[in-house]
């Protein structure tokens, strides 16, 4: 028995005690095969999952490694039942390869026949495989190649996918590099992503995934597909090509609702390609309007369904997703695994943040107590109702009226869900909204304003939760958000990590009602940016005055 961080348990969970001196060293190492599930003060509970060891295998980590992990930080016995578990789960994965044979074109091979045996006799399977070749290998139709890797995926055989790819139409893409060079951790995500042909890289907010997207195009050198949030986000990636690449203007076309444009480098919005006129996606076509060499995925977590069936039938093409944060609310992380591709690369926040390309963030959630009628109120409200009134109360829009005072003369940011509460704080604080019906135009210009500092407060709902990239923010205030979601919580934070010229700390406030399933939602919320080594200090919405303010010196 050794003194570690670590108590690694039969079931699968993996407990680590947050006071001890070598957790954030254990926090690190568990961080590429371990999901977090619950992080209250002292002890947060990991669980290791198939597809986290999957996501581990592909991104290079053997067996041998999370074993070593598990044995070096544990404190007690590691249970053998376990360990035995995991290199059989991550020894799964590759067994099963697609591949491309010189004359059955598409083919699944084995290095285990029992496998492919047991495969080929599933009833999901058999619609999507052809004639058997010889014992070890069997061919897949072509244009099954995406639900071939889904299927295999749920029977818990997960596909290597070694088939390869199109070129594409070539198109010449160059990095320009003046004052500026890709940093060490953006080159490694590129060779990461090339190396493997497909697949995700994931960067926290603020660390310049578009520059990995622009350098994987450069690799590529070919025509690309880029599919993001949003127009504002579309504009954006625009304007960040046209500076950090040898893309001109006419090289670079906007499919939005606003643009109809296909050129050799085509930006265009998740939900143009999903509006349905009589049941049809009449904007999928845009996918065969060229030979696309490249397809990148911003905000990968977002992927709405039909994008996810659109991709299916694309595996032929390169594929790049990129994302804050791998946790999907629906679930569906393994469509990203299986269809985008497997994590390629990924960066723990606080790696980032000490090398000084993200600011360092302190993050508070100030809790409030609602006055007795306000209690009264929520304890008689329908259940359904119950949230959405608790995270809208008159005792919280004061609280946020007094942290906006508190930080007055910095750059802040009030962030929310719900329209009526936003418009209500927007005139209490004279501070412009920015929400779903305000134009691109007037989001543009307000960003702008922001950024200069002709404004320094912005009301914002989950528009501006993705993509926006507003390097002068220091003060974000969640005054309410989509009930438990984590990947949320993390693209908000993501709004202030933008590193300060003058090095100041970020600040996350993050306003919950006490006593309620408010207080219950913000703690799932939280469990992501906890997994990266935040930890969010509460306090009682009386003692805003002892915050201190986000100075240079408080960094």
């Amino acid at each position: 028995m050794t003194d570690g961080p670590l108590i690694v348990q039969s079931d699968k969970t993996l407990l680590l005690e947050v006071d001890h001196d070598l957790a954030e060293q254990c926090r690190h190492a568990i961080a590429p095969f371990a999901e977090l599930e619950r992080s209250p003060e002292h002890v947060h509970t990991y669980r290791l999952t198939p597809l986290g060891l999957w996501n581990a295998r592909a991104a290079g980590h053997d067996a041998e490694q999370v074993v070593d992990v598990l044995l070096r930080f544990s404190r007690y016995a590691v249970p053998h039942s376990l360990l035995v578990d995991v290199a059989e789960t991550m020894d799964r994965y590759g067994r099963l390869r697609l591949e491309k044979h010189p004359v059955h074109g598409l083919v699944l091979a084995t290095s285990d026949r029992a496998v492919l045996e047991e495969v080929v006799r599933s009833k999901r399977m058999a619609p999507l495989l052809g004639e058997r070749v010889d014992p070890d290998t069997v061919v897949v139709h072509a244009s099954e190649r995406g639900h071939v890797k889904q299927v295999l995926l749920k029977l818990g055989w997960p596909a290597e996918d070694l088939a390869g790819y199109v070129d594409g139409e070539a198109h010449p893409i160059a990095l320009r590099k003046e004052g500026w060079d890709l940093r060490a951790y953006q080159r490694e995500a590129v060779d990461g992503f090339w190396h493997g042909g497909s697949g995700v890289v994931v960067l926290p907010c603020g660390a310049g995934k578009t520059i990995v997207g622009a350098a994987a195009m450069a690799e590529a050198q070919a025509t690309t597909l880029i599919l993001v949030t949003n127009t504002v986000a579309a504009r954006q990636w625009r304007h960040e090509l046209l500076a950090r690449t040898s893309l001109t203007e006419d090289e670079i076309g906007e499919y939005s609702g606003a643009r109809k444009e296909i050129r050799p480098v085509t930006i265009a919005t998740y939900q143009v390609m999903t509006t349905r006129r009589k049941g049809v996606y009449r904007h999928l076509e845009l996918l065969d309007a060229r030979d696309w060499g490249l397809i990148l995925y911003d905000e990968v977590h977002l992927l709405p369904a039909p994008i996810f069936r659109m991709t299916a039938d694309l595996q032929a093409r390169r594929r790049l997703g990129l994302t804050a944060t791998l946790v999907r609310e629906d679930g569906r992380e393994g469509d990203v695994f299986s269809l985008i591709g497997p994590k390629r690369y990924d960066a723990p926040w606080k790696d980032i943040e000490a090398q000084g390309y993200i600011a360092p963030a302190d993050c508070v959630e100030v809790r409030v107590t609602l006055s007795d009628s306000e209690r009264l109120a929520y304890a008689t409200a329908e259940p359904e109702e119950r949230y959405r009134f608790c995270s809208t109360t008159a005792s919280k829009t004061r609280v946020v009226e007094r942290l906006v005072e508190h930080h007055r003369g910095e750059q802040v940011l009030v962030i929310g869900q719900y329209i009526d509460q936003l418009d209500d704080l927007g005139e209490r604080l004279d501070a412009p909204v920015i929400k779903g019906e305000t134009t691109v135009k007037t989001r543009e210009r307000l960003f702008e304003a922001f950024r200069t500092g002709e404004i320094s407060l912005l009301v914002v709902s989950k528009v501006a939760n993705f993509s926006i990239d507003l390097p002068e923010a220091t003060v974000a205030i969640q005054v309410s958000g989509t009930f438990g979601s984590r990947q949320e919580e993390a693209q908000r934070l993501g709004r202030v990590l933008r590193p300060k010229s003058d090095g100041r700390t970020a600040r996350f406030y993050a306003v919950t009602a006490r006593d309620t399933v408010d207080q219950d939602f913000a703690a799932h919320r939280q469990r992501f940016l906890a997994e990266q080594g935040y930890a969010y200090r509460i306090v009682d919405s009386d003692d805003i005055g002892d915050l201190g303010r986000s100075t240079p010196d408080s960094g």
